[in-house]
């Protein structure tokens, strides 16, 4: 589960590149992959079921509120970029295990 953090910066903001392979079994991270997060997701990629279960996923395993993460580019798309903001690139990376 991950820990309730406190936000000493929220100025703080790393933009991070994803790949969504949805109606997956579970939600997890499956590493990195040429500078891609891999990251499985139950939801299928119909009506932005998909990318909701992504940011719910990322918020409660990076200890985020939903609203700190932000699809800036392909929405539409199995490759995203993700604005997190209130964390820094290598915070992330740390949690996300990189």
């Amino acid at each position: 589960m991950a820990a309730k953090r406190t936000y000493p910066s929220l100025q703080a903001e790393g933009i991070i590149k994803v790949k969504v392979l949805p109606r997956s079994s579970r939600n997890q991270i499956m590493g990195m992959e040429g500078g891609l997060y891999k990251v499985k997701v139950t939801s299928p990629p119909v009506g932005g079921m998909a990318n909701e279960a992504l940011i719910a996923y990322l918020s409660k395993r990076l200890g985020v509120p939903k609203s700190h993460i932000e699809i800036i580019s392909g929405k539409n798309a199995r490759t995203k970029s993700l604005r997190i903001r209130g964390l820094s690139l290598d915070e992330i990376a740390s949690i996300l295990g990189e």
